[in-house]
């Protein structure tokens, strides 16, 4: 379905019944739904909403990169979510939209029944550090509008990030990679710069003000997450850290693994009981 958003056409993908509980899905940087796919065959007794965000997949992606500020990007999901009458919800992001998931979280607390973050963070926590990565992010967006999707994509897939993604079946590598070839240069450029880590402000006070269940879900291949998730769980105040032997895209390296876990979670059930 498409659906505006303050002048943005968004697509989203609803699967399942209406009857049956909702989980959001987020996507990370250059993913789209399609990155979901193999997750949500083992989630049928949830009613899946798996969103484009601005930039990515089949949403527009404006010229204005202004566009692209993660207020903006709450704003429109907020409408979106009201539009479809979703007023108590899961949600789900991995990797940017592990950061989105949890800003709207913060701004929105009221509407989130659990919250689960794949390799997500609250964000950098010092204006220097934000300023740095900035920089960094204005760089690579210019490098991938003049030199093209292609050539982004052949690095971007070779980022020491991705390691553990390079023993995947050859299959699941190509589908990934063509999932990365189908976005808009404008649109990763400006998403990159209006949106990414150094633009967001840091949502690491607002962890301690979260009451609903957070599952915080990382890769063993992932160091750099998992000291985030474990710095996380402990300003939490109902948080779970599980991690998974693989990288930093847990839903795509070991996809039946991780929508089981999720599931349990969603579905109340801990290892104790």
């Amino acid at each position: 379905m498409e659906l505006m958003a303050d002048g943005v056409r968004y697509h989203i993908e609803v699967t399942g019944e209406e009857a049956r509980p909702v989980l959001v899905l987020l996507h990370g940087f250059t993913g789209s739904t399609a990155t979901w796919k193999m997750a949500i065959e083992n989630w049928r007794d949830y009613r899946i909403v798996a969103i484009d965000l601005i930039g990515h997949g089949q949403t527009e992606s404006p010229p204005d990169e202004s566009r692209y500020t993660m207020e903006r990007q709450l704003d429109d999901l907020d409408f979106i979510f009201k539009a479809m009458k979703l007023e108590k919800f899961n949600l789900l992001g991995y990797s940017m939209g592990g950061r989105t998931a949890l800003a709207y979280a913060c701004e929105f607390p009221d509407r989130i029944d659990r919250l689960v973050l794949e390799s997500a963070s609250p964000g950098l926590k010092s204006e220097g550090a934000r300023e740095e990565r900035r920089d960094r992010d204005a760089q690579l967006a210019t490098n991938i509008v003049d030199g093209g999707l292609e050539q982004f994509v052949e690095k971007w897939e070779n980022i020491p990030l991705f390691d553990s993604q390079k023993s995947l079946p050859e299959s699941v590598r190509k589908q990934v990679k063509q999932e990365r070839l189908a976005q808009s240069a404008v649109g990763l450029a400006n998403s990159l710069k209006s949106m990414g880590t150094g633009s967001q402000r840091s949502y690491w006070n607002c962890l301690s003000e979260l009451e609903m269940p957070v599952l915080l879900i990382t890769g063993e291949l992932d160091p750099k997450f998992c000291a985030i998730a474990r710095e996380m769980q402990e300003l939490l105040p109902n948080a779970e850290h599980c991690i998974i032997s693989a990288g930093h895209a847990i839903h795509v390296e070991k996809p039946a693994e991780f929508a089981t876990m999720v599931m349990e979670r969603l579905n109340g059930i801990n290892e104790e009981d």
